[in-house]
C-alpha cells in the first residue's frame, strides 16, 4: 500500500511540472497519462489533487461528464477544507446551469465555508449577496455586515 501512494505522490509531481511544458500538454497520449496521474492522486482523498483536478475538470474537461466529475471532486475537496473550492462551489452554485437554478442559499452555505477557513472574496460576496438577497436567500443586513467585516479583516 505504501509504494503505491509512493507512485502516485511521485507521478502526480511529475505531471504537475509537465505542466509548464506547453508542447507536452499538447500531446494525447502525454495528457492522458497527466490525467491519470491527476486522477489517481484525487482517488487517495488528496484534499490540494482534488482541488486541482476538480478545477482542471470544471473548466478544461470535455463533456458534461468531466465537469460533473469536477463538481463532486470540488466538493470533497471543500468538506476537506480547502477555500477555494467551497468558492468555486459558491459561484457555480450561484450561476446555475442547465440542470439546476441558481440557489442563492447553497452559494450562501459554499461562500460561508470558505470564508471561515479564510478566503476574503467569499466573504465579500458572501456580504453582497446577504446585502441584496437574491436568488431565494432573504436579504440579512445584520450578516451582511458581519461578512464585509470578515472580508475587510481578511485584506479586501
Amino acid at each position: 500500500m505504501v509504494y503505491w501512494r509512493i507512485k502516485a505522490r511521485l507521478g502526480y509531481f511529475i505531471a504537475r511540472r509537465l505542466l509548464r511544458w506547453p508542447a507536452l500538454v499538447k500531446q494525447p497520449r502525454v495528457w492522458a497519462w497527466m490525467e491519470g496521474q491527476f486522477a489517481r492522486m484525487a482517488a487517495l482523498d488528496d484534499v490540494a489533487a482534488q482541488s486541482f483536478y476538480g478545477h482542471l475538470l470544471v473548466f478544461r474537461g470535455r463533456g458534461f461528464g468531466a465537469r460533473e466529475e469536477g463538481i463532486r471532486l470540488l466538493g470533497k475537496a471543500a468538506a476537506g477544507g480547502d477555500a477555494k473550492s467551497a468558492y468555486q462551489l459558491g459561484v457555480l452554485s450561484l450561476a446555475g446551469d442547465t440542470r439546476n437554478a441558481p440557489d442563492g442559499n447553497a452559494a450562501a452555505r459554499w461562500w460561508t465555508l470558505a470564508a471561515d477557513a479564510g478566503h476574503p472574496l467569499a466573504a465579500r460576496r458572501l456580504a453582497q449577496l446577504y446585502a441584496e438577497g437574491e436568488h431565494g436567500l432573504v436579504a440579512n443586513p445584520l450578516l451582511a455586515e458581519r461578512y464585509a467585516q470578515r472580508a475587510s479583516e481578511l485584506g479586501l
